[in-house]
Formats: C-alpha cells, sequence, structure tokens
C-alpha cells in the first residue's frame, strides 16, 4: 500500500509512534478542524476474514502504511477529529479476534485521527469506501471498510476429504471431527418433533465402510455481517435465524451415510459462511464450486410490505423472465446484497461474474427443480407453503453452471407468528430434519455422478 507522503521529521515522528505504541492528542478539541462525523464503528471477526468498518455522514480521505514486524496497519483518516464513536472501536476488539490483537487510536494532527491495527498475523488489507445504502431495511451513510486476509487460505475441499479420512478408523468419527474443529456443534436431538415428521430416506450410521465417492452438499445462510437482511417485527435479524438452520442442518448431512444401489456414501456438508460476516455473492458461488458441491442451497427468511403474507417458497433460477412478478420482486431484493453488505468493486473478477451468469444450463435448471419440489414436499409436513410449485427468477447466487442450486426462503419473517417459529428452537430443528429428508430423497432418485474426488 502507498505510504503517507509527509516531510521527513513528520515520517520520524510517525515510527516513533507505532514503536512506542501510543498515540499523543496533540490538541484539544476546541482547536480541531470541523470536517466528518463518525456515526458508527463495527468489527465483523471470523475464520476467513475480519472485516472494521467505520460510518460517517460524509466520506472519508485516508492513507494507510502497513508495517510487517510486528505486523500491523496505520489507517490516517483525514479531515475528521476523534469523538467517542472511534473511541469505541478499541473495545470492540474481540478477545478470540484471528487477525486483530487491539486497535489504538488517536488524534494524529491537528485534522488527521491514526488508527493502529495490531495484528496477529501477516495478512492481505484491503481498504475501501462504499457510497450510502438506502431504501428497504439496512440504511447505511457513508463506510469506510477494512478487510484483513490471510497471506495464506487452507483448501476447502481438502479440509472435508480429511474430515472423511479420518472418520471410518475412529468409533467416533463425529467425536473426532468436534474435537479437531471446536467451533462445530454436536448433532442437535430435538425437544419435540412434528406430528407428522418429514419421509426421511433410508440412511446408515457415519461409521459405515468408506467408498470412492463423498456426496458434498453447499449450505448458504444468506446475508451476514453489514447484511441482516430482512428484520422482524420483534427485531429478529434474517441472518442470524438462517445461521441457526443452517447448521442444525450441517450436523444431520456430516452425521448421514447415504445407502444406494452404489454402496454407502457418506455426506458432508460446506457452508459458505460458518459465522456472522458479509460474502459477496458471486464468492458464495465460487465457494460451493471450489469444493464441487453435488447441491447448494441458500437458506433466508422471506420479508414483505405487509405482515399478512405467510409461508416458505423454495425458488430455482430462470434463464428468461421470471415465472411470478413476486419472483422477479424477490430476485431484485436478495440481489441487493451485494450493495448492503459492501463489496469491494475494485478486486471484483469481472470476467468470472459473467461466466458464473452466462454459463447457466438448461440441466443444472431441470435438476435444480426436481431438487425444489423434494424440498417442498417435505416442508410441507412440518410448516406451511406459500406457493406450492417452484417459482423462478433472476438470482445471483443460484448461477453455478454445474450445481442444481436453489433458494429457500423458510418463512416470512415479517409476519408475527411466523417471525415467532423461526427463533424457535422446535421449529429450527423440525425445518432441518424436513430439509435433510428432501436432500436424501433428491439424491436416492437422482444419483450422484461418479467423480475423481476420494474420501
Amino acid at each position: 500500500m502507498k505510504p503517507v507522503d509527509r516531510p521527513a521529521s513528520s515520517r520520524l515522528t510517525r515510527r516513533q509512534a507505532l514503536r512506542s505504541g501510543s498515540l499523543v492528542l496533540l490538541l484539544g478539541t476546541a482547536q480541531l478542524a470541523r470536517g466528518a462525523s463518525i456515526v458508527a464503528v463495527r468489527v465483523w471477526p471470523a475464520t476467513e476474514y475480519t472485516r472494521v468498518t467505520i460510518e460517517s455522514d460524509t466520506a472519508l480521505q485516508t492513507q494507510t502504511l502497513f508495517v510487517a514486524n510486528p505486523p500491523r496497519l496505520a489507517v490516517d483518516i483525514e479531515g475528521i477529529e476523534l469523538n467517542p464513536a472511534l473511541r469505541e472501536l478499541v473495545g470492540k476488539v474481540r478477545p478470540d479476534d484471528p487477525f486483530i490483537t487491539g486497535v489504538r487510536v488517536g488524534q494524529f494532527t491537528p485534522t488527521t485521527v491514526r488508527l493502529v491495527l495490531d495484528l496477529r498475523q501477516m495478512v492481505q488489507p484491503q481498504v475501501f469506501t462504499l457510497p450510502p445504502v438506502k431504501g428497504g431495511q439496512s440504511n447505511y451513510d457513508h463506510r469506510l471498510v477494512l478487510d484483513l486476509y490471510p497471506t495464506q487460505v487452507a483448501d476447502p475441499l481438502e479440509a472435508l476429504i480429511a474430515e472423511r479420512a479420518k472418520g471410518p478408523a475412529s468409533q467416533d468419527p463425529l467425536g473426532d471431527l468436534l474435537a479437531k474443529h471446536p467451533g462445530m456443534q454436536a448433532p442437535i436431538t430435538p425437544k419435540s418433533e412434528a406430528t407428522t415428521a418429514p419421509t426421511a430416506a433410508p440412511a446408515v450410521p457415519a461409521t459405515a465402510a468408506p467408498t470412492d465417492r463423498m456426496i458434498v452438499v453447499a449450505l448458504d445462510p444468506g446475508h451476514g455481517g453489514e447484511d441482516p437482511g430482512a428484520i422482524g417485527p420483534k427485531g429478529t435479524r434474517e441472518k442470524d435465524v438462517v445461521l441457526e438452520i443452517a447448521l442444525r442442518l450441517r450436523d444431520r448431512i456430516n452425521g448421514t451415510v447415504l445407502k444406494t444401489k452404489r454402496g454407502n456414501l457418506p455426506m458432508r456438508a460446506f457452508l459458505t459462511r460458518d459465522a456472522d460476516y458479509f460474502v459477496p455473492l458471486h464468492v458464495r458461488v465460487q465457494k460451493a464450486q471450489r469444493v464441487q458441491a453435488d447441491l447448494f442451497i441458500s437458506l433466508h427468511a422471506d420479508a414483505f410490505f405487509t405482515p399478512e403474507a405467510r409461508g416458505a417458497s423454495v425458488f430455482a433460477l430462470s434463464q428468461g423472465a421470471a415465472s411470478s412478478a413476486a419472483a422477479r420482486w424477490m430476485a431484485n431484493q436478495e440481489n441487493r446484497a451485494d450493495s448492503v453488505g459492501g463489496l469491494n468493486i475494485k478486486v471484483r473478477d469481472a470476467h468470472v461474474q459473467r461466466a458464473l451468469f452466462d454459463m447457466s444450463t438448461s440441466a443444472q435448471i431441470n435438476d435444480s427443480l426436481k431438487l425444489g419440489q423434494e424440498l417442498l414436499g417435505q416442508i410441507r409436513q412440518v410448516g406451511k407453503l406459500h406457493k406450492p410449485q417452484v417459482e423462478q427468477a433472476g438470482f445471483a447466487v443460484l448461477k453455478a453452471p454445474d450445481i442444481p442450486s436453489v433458494l429457500v426462503e423458510t418463512a416470512f419473517i415479517s409476519n408475527p407468528q411466523e417471525e415467532a417459529l423461526l427463533v424457535s428452537e422446535t421449529y429450527q430443528t423440525q425445518l432441518a430434519s424436513a430439509l435433510m429428508g428432501a436432500i436424501e430423497r433428491y439424491f436416492l432418485r437422482n444419483p450422484p455422478l461418479a467423480r475423481n474426488r476420494a474420501t
């Protein structure tokens, strides 16, 4: 990154400030230049990357300096004064943040505030600004975004294969997996089941003998981080409930080996996000492709202008016009996620974007419709349906050309009764079981193709 261009005497002062670990408030508040005001600060830690967001009433001008030893990122914000909102950033870094150990903030010059992020490891920082977002349930002023990415990224497919490879040799493969990944949850025993349980397909315990094929299901909890998704009347956030449902479904998938005519096929779930952070729409698709997913299921919670709308829906991609005006409206709403969540346009690969959006095939859509019908058949046994058939529209997140992909709107979070259901452990458990039953039935009727993927 480009260092701040200042006189030699000033640069010396900056180095001394960095080495000493302190920042000096040079002038009193009355002497500071009036400029942008900081509205809010937020920190979104995750194993994939940590994001720091500084929201202000006008756009911020910055200069950045990365120091390698010890690793730290200095950000000079021009034309502002240090206010209580900005000071809050110091206390918002969690002790378990994978990338940041602490934040120091101070008035470096009368018109410049300096942030210093002390880092746990070398990172690839991205610093960029976002324009205001207005309309809908997420409204933001100008945002300055600091994204801290690791310099080395693990191969997610190798991780899935390694997990499966360890399982058969152990009497408790799931226990081994949980010990290796403390953040994972064990399968949840429902407190109560639906009176009409979803019809599950035959499955065998997860200790079945290994095969030469592993089924990978990509689960995509919608929204996250800066993008809360829809918000219910009591403040329930879509991003939270769909992550909970995805985690419950993951536990069921990881504990299943599907019994088919070809043999016992172990299943593994891959989550596009497993915590509260933002993932761009095209990155969600790329993640599913990297793990060679056999299915892609994006989980959401619907919302509408009036509280009367209710029921779950399932959507597939449309190569042409949307199947209804409502489906087109829903696709437009979900496709806003990048602008709300905060996409760094400068690093987006436009060529990859075009390829993903132009290569969707009729075969993929047909398979997606089959999966959608199975999902509707199981969901109707535990809850209401908004539409009895699979709807179609141009959802950006469903455009992987080689993976059957559907978007499930689990209920209307804007409906008070369904908002209560979405936060209910009982309903979340029933819904996860219904989705699992549909996945099993789909694969029994549409066996996965052989692949060069060892387990």
